[in-house]
């Protein structure tokens, strides 16, 4: 289990860390995807800006590929790797090469134009201009048999015509269970929380993460597909393993898992491994699916024109690498940023948490409108430790790209990969851009919204069938905000990291 749960965190490239208040939420009633989203800001380049050769190389054939593989998993890691190259050629647009590589991923280019600040960036997600095919995690792609031999929405580009299929699906899936959505978060958080406080009085403190991911998964099993894990023990006991286990081998190849090298770079990131490995599990989750979310399935078939397994395969993905990967590796973070603060963020939380809504009246979408440290709380934690740390796009056609200086000229059919943890650390738009700054997106702090880019889009954006924007974009940051409001109504304060629960000081 702990294994499968560090290959999990690290294949999205997890480091935990050392506005007025979003668009309006609805009632809980409602779904967030109806908040009326600001617009995103334009990636088309100015005319007064110089245009420039991409600096940068892929070296030569084989051994280029090579050396930057090495020094991405093992000299240097993701982050000097991209700071190092964007210091080297003074460009925040570069030529480099991504993992995998030679040997025996002879059908993948590592070949990509990296951009790494925040304007850039932007470009990533313009559907005019780019294409979202099977890039995913970059020009390696999982094989189809972890999804049952289906390329699920997230590898559709947007001119497919299933992709407008599958996403309205998606969003037809979370705007039907936003109607318990707040009562099942809420619930499993208590009875995650009963559990840390029980493990600290007896043990002095609470390694959380399984208890977290048990949560997640009954929580989310229950608002997304309707199925309830505990009438199947089974599932509820084995699903997060599988999850687990399901999303660190499809990734390996493309993620460090800090094992002693030379063994790291010979037996993980040079070959893929077998689906056999997870297939019994995922039958597992599939055939518990088909028999305990038939209401959300059918709905699939009737309401979308899908099959049955198109549907199943899709609400597997969607719970499991989406939902599931992406709140196991964002909330220990998000933890970790509010119990490392020295600065009384605690306090702050906590007064506005009561002020806003008391400390035992129940918590709802509506009642975070006005708590605007939370909200920014969760987005500057977003900001420094986004989910996914990597991500691509394919030129559509030809077309110019630019950066704060300068204009570059892109090629059709040249892969952009886009490292988000440093084009979120943009000096030229966020101030102090490597602290963690709790008022960030408080007061003016608005206006940065539409450079925050964590969900394959801006914060401002909105969800659409025409773009790859996540789907439960708004559902991530609002049920952040609930958790750490019903945090603060529940403790005074707490203490620990992105791993570990040492102390709860429970309301008075």
């Amino acid at each position: 289990m702990a294994m499968a749960t560090m290959m999990m965190s690290r294949m999205m490239g997890m480091s935990p860390p050392p506005v007025p208040p979003p668009p309006p939420p609805p009632s809980s009633s409602s779904s967030p995807l109806a908040t009326q989203a600001l617009s995103a800001p334009s990636s088309r380049p100015p005319t007064n800006l110089p245009t420039r050769t991409i600096p940068g190389s892929y070296g030569w054939p084989l051994l280029g590929p090579i050396s930057d593989r090495l020094d991405y998993f093992w000299f240097q890691g993701p982050d000097t790797f991209f700071r190092s190259r964007m210091e080297k050629h003074k460009s925040t647009v570069f030529r480099t090469n991504v993992p995998p590589s030679f040997p025996f991923f002879v059908g993948v280019n590592p070949n990509v134009i990296a951009v790494v600040d925040c304007r850039s960036f932007a470009h990533l997600f313009d559907m005019e201009i780019v294409e979202k095919k099977d890039v995913l995690v970059g020009d390696f792609m999982p094989s189809v048999k972890f999804t049952g031999n289906t390329r699920v929405c997230a590898y559709l580009d947007t001119s497919e015509p299933k992709h407008a299929q599958l996403k309205n699906f998606a969003m037809d899936i979370l705007k039907r269970g936003s109607k318990v959505w707040v009562t099942e978060l809420l619930g499993n958080l208590d009875k995650f929380l009963d559990t840390i406080e029980s493990e600290i009085s007896t043990n002095g403190s609470s390694s959380y993460i399984p208890h977290l991911q048990s949560m997640l998964f009954n929580f989310l099993a229950k608002s997304i597909l309707g199925a309830d894990p505990t009438i199947d023990p089974d599932i509820a006991n084995s699903a997060p393993f599988t999850l687990n286990l399901w999303l660190g081998l499809q990734l390996l190849p493309t993620i460090s898992v800090r094992v002693i090298q030379p063994l790291e770079e010979i037996f993980l990131h040079s070959y893929t491994y077998p689906h056999a490995l997870v297939s019994g599990g995922y039958q597992k989750l599939y055939h518990f699916i088909e028999r305990h979310g038939q209401e959300v399935v059918q709905r699939g078939e009737i309401d979308f024109g899908l099959s049955a397994a198109d549907a199943i395969h899709n609400l597997i993905f969607v719970l499991g690498f989406n939902a599931f990967g992406g709140f196991s590796i964002f909330l220990p973070t998000l933890f970790a940023a509010i119990a490392s603060d020295k600065t009384g963020l605690q306090a702050r939380l906590r007064e506005e948490v009561r002020k806003m809504n008391g400390s035992s009246t129940r918590l709802s979408f509506d009642s975070l409108k006005e708590m605007e440290l939370v909200n920014s709380v969760v987005y500057e934690t977003l900001r420094l430790n986004p989910p996914v740390a990597l991500q691509y796009a394919r030129a559509r056609k030809d077309f110019q790209l630019a950066s704060h200086d300068s204009v570059f000229d892109i090629k059709e059919g040249e892969l952009l990969c886009g490292y988000q943890p440093l084009a979120m650390r943009d000096g030229k738009v966020f101030d102090e851009p490597e602290s963690f700054k709790p008022d960030r997106f408080v007061g003016k702090g608005k206006e940065l919204l539409s450079n925050l880019f964590w969900s394959n889009g801006p914060q401002t954006g909105s969800p659409s069938e025409s773009n790859k924007q996540c789907a439960g974009k708004d559902y991530v940051t609002l049920s952040a905000s609930l958790i750490v409001a019903h945090m603060f109504q529940r403790y005074d304060s707490f203490s620990g990291d992105s791993s570990k629960i040492t102390a709860v000081e429970t309301t008075k």
